[in-house]
């Protein structure tokens, strides 16, 4: 007998459909309503508010699964800013991107100063297990100034020295 107990026990929908519901929802960015229309096309008559349950029992796991798939980011990074409004007050767009094109992440701040800069990074660098080889930003002051304190041991154009291993770098 095994230890480890089925998480599915006790539903009235068999693990296939409720894994469905789940990945539709989490996969495609769905609303709840729609995910309740496609399995409804199918002919399973479920509700959406229990999509929404089966989503928060079993969608962070789901979602693990899927971030953990996700293909590695390239080494060569560019980071750049843009100018927003929002609401009529001016807002800056922080926002980094790969070699091959994918976002690696986008995030909204007031300032755009050093300060500002450090927490883009470190928010960029969280979670991931290296840093990049290459660093392209457009020549603002701030990033080099939180490149420096970020990410110490690197010449100005983002290049590891030769001196320092990858792993023994602080994030």
């Amino acid at each position: 007998m095994s230890s480890t107990s089925n998480p599915y026990r006790g539903f009235r929908f068999p693990a296939e459909i409720i894994n469905q519901a789940v990945w539709l929802y989490h996969c495609f960015s769905l609303s709840l309503r729609e995910v309740e229309l496609i399995l409804a096309a199918r002919g399973i008559v479920v509700s959406y508010e229990t999509i929404r349950e089966w989503s928060l029992r079993f969608g962070r796991t789901y979602a693990n699964g899927l971030k953990r798939h996700r293909p590695r980011p390239g080494d060569k990074w560019f980071l750049d800013e843009v100018f927003v409004r929002i609401r009529g007050k001016l807002h800056y767009l922080w926002r980094a991107v790969d070699q091959h094109g994918n976002v690696l992440d986008i995030l909204v701040q007031g300032r755009r100063n050093k300060t500002a800069a450090k927490r883009f990074f470190r928010k960029l660098l969280k979670g991931l297990c290296y840093v990049p080889r290459v660093i392209v930003t457009d020549k603002l002051g701030s990033y080099g100034a939180a490149k420096r304190e970020i990410l110490p041991g690197r010449d100005p154009a983002g290049r590891r020295t030769s001196a320092e291993p990858v792993s023994q770098q602080p994030l």
